[in-house]
């Protein structure tokens, strides 16, 4: 599914060209779940906006399925965001003006893979049944969290991309929200790759990779 080979990012500064990812290789394999770990600053964010193609590689690889993301142009990345990955952050970014129903339909329309069926499926396991008609602001945290996960698994894109997805709740609604991404990935073809700081969280996943100083330093599974 995801295949990143010898990826280089810097960027430049007043002191000169900053070095954040220097030959990271990273393998997710079809269905399967990683936590990305490592310190502040050691390039998780960095590596998880290359293989969203919000950003470009300096030089390496990054393949998602059959699609090539360092050969591709912006309107061939902007289409491709659009129908092939989903995202969740830790910050909502729910769509303030739509109701709950608008916003957990509003990627799958944009891909033209709205499916009522599987929506009906994610409202129900979401807990979201009783929301559909509030705004954003009318949810808890961990009520918009759920929203978010279910705009981004609607399209039911092939790999989900999630940064500290749980950052902003708390650890009991952190834990809730998780088994429900985790449960609905586990009947759908999905898969996740997690930047988190929380080594509980990251044991909950399929495998970890921690990045070190812009390199992979070690990896293990479950």
């Amino acid at each position: 599914m995801l295949q990143v080979q010898a990826v280089y990012k810097s960027y430049a500064t007043p002191q000169g060209p900053l070095a954040v990812l220097q030959g990271v290789d990273l393998n997710l394999e079809h269905g399967s779940s990683l936590a990305l770990m490592g310190e502040s600053g050691s390039g998780k964010s960095t590596l998880l906006h290359l293989v969203a193609g919000l950003d470009n590689v300096d030089r390496g690889m990054i393949r998602i399925g059959g699609h090539r993301l360092d050969q591709m142009n912006e309107t061939q990345l902007a289409n491709w965001r659009r129908t092939e990955i989903g995202l969740v952050f830790q910050q909502f970014n729910l769509i303030s003006s739509l109701k709950v129903e608008d916003n957990l339909a509003f990627q799958a329309r944009l891909a033209g893979r709205y499916d009522a069926g599987w929506q009906a499926q994610l409202i129900e396991r979401l807990g979201l049944g009783e929301l559909l008609k509030r705004y954003p602001e009318q949810l808890s945290g961990g009520q918009q969290q759920r929203v978010a996960l279910g705009r981004a698994l609607a399209s039911r894109p092939g790999l989900l991309l999630a940064d500290e997805p749980t950052g902003n709740l708390d650890e009991a609604t952190s834990d809730e929200v998780l088994q429900l991404l985790l449960d609905l990935l586990n009947d759908s073809p999905t898969s996740l790759l997690m930047v988190t700081h929380s080594p509980r969280i990251a044991a909950r996943l399929a495998s970890k990779v921690v990045l070190h100083g812009g390199r992979l330093a070690s990896a293990g599974a479950r």
